[in-house]
Order: structure tokens, then sequence, then C-alpha cells
């Protein structure tokens, strides 16, 4: 997975906002289709269509049931990849637009993907967390750990949080998935390190983050 230097993330994670009003963000989505189709053909542009209208059914949709068709609808749709096979990069944080006209991503595309559609659909801010997290692998007892992102969903602010993955597709509280454990996560209101309730600091450094809104700004989204 594109996560090897999460350590160091830690360190230059300062990851967020620009300052800007999060009520306002979306998509102009005539625009991301158009963008779609000129980077990847017309596969892209029908891929991004077929999100579009299944965007708005979920619409008037529980939020309980819009967590469940969205997970259920990336994880299905979008074959996991590391960003060396899709981007020929290292590591790369690919836009929504990206990773739905090319189907493949890694854990961070998936969540990215999860993310901006749930705000998309007016979910809000303090409800959504990116958060990164050690995953056990082989089973309970093994000693064996990697690097991964997962997306937290708050139903209140000191609730349990819901855990969307792409590894498996049942959404569970995250005490139920103790192959996890949670480094530290963030969103558009600052960095929260380990399970804290508050953010421990506004995040208006990482590049890779500021990056990733400037690109998605390109394709027609306001943050």
């Amino acid at each position: 997975m594109a996560l090897r230097r999460l350590g160091g993330l830690l360190g230059v994670i300062c990851l967020v906002v620009v300052g800007v009003d999060v009520a306002q963000c979306g998509f102009e989505l005539e625009r991301m289709r158009l963008a779609a189709q000129q980077r990847f053909g017309s596969a892209g542009g029908e891929a991004v269509d077929a999100w579009r209208n299944a965007l708005g059914g979920w619409r008037g949709l529980g939020e309980d049931e819009q967590l469940r068709r969205i997970n259920d609808y990336f994880n299905r749709r979008v074959r996991f990849a590391d960003d060396n096979a899709v981007w020929s990069q290292a590591d790369y944080w690919a836009t929504p637009m990206e990773t739905i006209a090319r189907g493949a991503g890694d854990c961070e595309d998936f969540v990215f993907a999860k993310y901006f559609t749930l705000r998309e659909l007016g979910v809000a801010e303090d409800r959504l967390r990116m958060t990164y997290v050690r995953a056990t692998v082989g089973g309970a007892g093994s000693g064996v750990s990697q690097a991964h992102m997962v997306l937290s969903y708050y139903p209140s602010p000191d609730a349990v949080p819901l855990v969307l993955d792409n590894l498996i597709s049942e959404i569970r509280p995250a005490t139920g998935r103790p192959d996890l454990a949670p480094v530290f996560s963030f969103n558009m209101q600052g960095v929260f390190v380990g399970g804290a309730s508050q953010a421990s600091s506004p995040v208006d450094r990482v590049s890779r983050w500021r990056e990733l809104l400037l690109r998605m700004r390109s394709e027609g989204y306001t943050p």
C-alpha cells in the first residue's frame, strides 16, 4: 500500500484546511464528466456518469443507508492496485474523479472517493475523518501489520465511529475491528491524534493534501 512513510507523515501531516467554508463544497458534475472524458476517454466519462446517476438515488436516503450504498459502490467498482501500477508513482493521492474514471486505486483513493461523495450528499464534516491505521494481517495473534487508511464516520462527536474499509464489505464499529490500530485521522477541520475527539492542530501545510484539493478544483470541485 502507498503508506510507506506513515511515521514520517505524522511529523509532516500538517494536512488541512485552507480556511474555506466547507458548507459550500461540491462538484460541478458536468465539468467533472468532461474532465474524465478528456483524460480517460469515453469509458472515463461513462464511469463518472454512472457515479453521478447513483448520487441522484442516494440523496434522499438516511445517512446509514448512504454509508452502506457508497461503501458498497466503491468497493465493487474500484479495483485495488498500488500507485506504481496505476499511476507509475510510489505514492499518489488520486482525486475522486481519477479513481472513478480509472476504476482502480489504493486504500487512500477508496477513502477520498467515499469521503468526498458523502460530503457531496451533505454529510457533515465533523462526522467524517480519514484515518491512518496499522492493520494486523495474517489473523489473530499475528505480529505482522501494515499501514492502511479507512474512512471513519461518527454518528455523534463522542460515539464509537463506524469504519468504511475497502478490505471488507461490512461496515463495522471500530470496536468490532480489533485488527485496526488508529494512528491519527484528519478532515477539513484538522488533525486528530489517536482517538482524540478534538483536533490537535489545524493543518495547512501537507503538500499532498493541498495538491489534491488543487487538482480537484481544476476538475470542478469547490472545497
